[in-house]
């Protein structure tokens, strides 16, 4: 069972810092089912790689009854020994304890930086195939290398075997790809060796801020970490969801035009960012954070779109717009125009790449304003449409509503309200650093 952690770029040589082991050592780590040995394959300042190997004692196994296989046989005979499952993930945890954690005795400022990252696993067991592991790794930024073989080469029709190698690669710091390790392994494998309690609850949600709330797969990751225990399942999911309103778009559109009503506001700004993606020419738009569909639906009318994308982190506002939206009821031709994906803006994600026009409209102030930088890198860094448009509420336009308390924002699931200028100097940042002009307009009488 191995791991290996391969770092290349300026802070290569001092990848050892942060995981508090010498590469000049072997060292050996018991465990209670077998031995984890640390060392380094490689070591240099252009790239310095580390392995975790895991040997497991099958007869140790038996013994403590820690295996999960059932009957006689099963017990002595199986994957585990080879595939990276909970054992790995537990021995992961307990010798790279320190960086799982984010601490760095001698550099702590380490800590935080971005580094160019490999791990490679060379025997997964997926239970789910290779379509889980992607949905699993490619919404939080990582691409993908999946080797499968055959379960015998002499006997094709047996199909492909369920064990792959896995090779990741992505910019983030080194605690995110830890973490991120440890708790998708068991998930991939769908299962524990150990009994699954309470303090797991506690685990997922302190190992899994806070990538896992905004994780397009994180209802399937909570019940196969938590051996689809429903009762933890659902304490986890509350848990998660306090942090974010389980559907922001939901209620966002009837709040807004019940509150907008008098000057159908929210009108105007469909139709503003429509009549701008149409005079810039793009044919290729994605709606990020589509909700129910309502700009999907002006799209669909203009020919102008030849490939339309909606995209919400809210799986319930997907089938709604799907429903509104009478997918049922379209021509093969209208349904090759248009897709819907469940993903979240705060993750590279490859689907989002080709397009030349994309519309975020009243999203941002959904998303806390420390995580606003990751959305940034998303759009502008990897997506990189021709042409974005964002809007977002003019908190010096709350005045006008005679119903709206001073004070409050327009909607309760909004984390802030910029005045004009705020946006307006978040915006020129933006555009400065990613090599986009930009362009404000007003929506509404001024």
């Amino acid at each position: 069972m191995l791991l290996t952690i391969t770092c290349v770029g300026a802070h290569a040589s001092e990848l050892s810092y942060l995981l508090h082991k010498h590469p000049d050592k072997v060292q050996t780590f018991s465990q209670s089912y077998g031995d984890a040995y640390v060392f380094y394959p490689e070591s240099s300042e252009e790239r310095t790689t580390v392995a975790l190997l895991l040997e497991l004692d099958p007869i140790g196994l038996v013994r403590g009854r820690q295996g999960s296989q059932s009957g006689p046989l099963s017990a002595y005979v199986n994957d585990r020994p080879y595939v990276a499952s909970s054992f790995f993930s537990v021995a992961l945890g307990k010798v790279f304890r320190s960086a799982l954690n984010g601490k760095c005795k001698d550099k702590p400022e380490l800590v935080d930086v971005p580094l160019e990252l490999e791990a490679y696993l060379p025997a997964v067991s997926s239970r789910g195939g290779e379509w889980m592991i992607r949905n699993l790794f490619e919404p939080l930024g990582y691409e993908l290398e999946i080797e499968s073989g055959e379960l015998d080469e002499r006997f094709p029709e047996w199909g492909k075997s369920p064990i792959r190698s896995l090779r990741l690669k992505n910019t983030l710091t080194l605690q995110e790809l830890l973490t991120h390790l440890y708790i998708l392994i068991p998930v991939m494998d769908n299962d524990k060796h150990y009994w699954v309690s309470k303090e797991e609850v506690e685990k997922l949600r302190e190992r899994g801020e806070p990538w896992l709330s905004e994780h397009p797969q994180r209802e399937l990751i909570l019940r196969r970490y938590l051996r689809h225990q429903s009762s933890l399942v659902r304490e986890a999911s509350a848990q998660l969801m306090s942090e974010e309103e389980a559907d922001p778009h939901n209620s966002d559109v009837e709040e807004f035009q019940t509150l907008e009503a008098p000057i159908r506001l929210h009108e105007q700004r469909l139709d503003l960012v429509l009549d701008v993606l149409k005079k810039e020419g793009v044919t290729r738009v994605a709606d990020l954070g589509c909700g129910e569909g309502q700009l999907l639906r002006r799209f669909l009318k203009e020919k102008q779109f030849t490939e339309i994308l909606g995209m919400d982190v809210c799986p319930s506002s997907l089938e709604r717009a799907e429903k509104k939206l009478r997918f049922h009821r379209m021509s093969d031709a209208e349904r090759e125009r248009i897709s819907l994906v469940h993903g979240s803006l705060l993750y590279r994600d490859k689907r989002l790449s080709g397009y030349d026009g994309a519309a975020l409209v009243e999203v941002m102030e959904h998303i806390d304003e420390p995580r606003l930088p990751a959305m940034v890198r998303t759009v502008f860094e990897y997506a990189r449409p021709r042409v974005v448009v964002v809007t977002t509420p003019n908190v010096e336009y709350n005045v006008r509503w005679e119903s709206l308390p001073a004070g409050k924002m327009r909607h309760r699931d909004h984390r802030f309200e910029w005045d004009r200028e705020t946006f307006e100097g978040w915006a020129k940042e933006i555009a400065a650093n990613n090599r986009y002009r930009v362009r404000f307009a007003p929506i509404g009488p001024e």
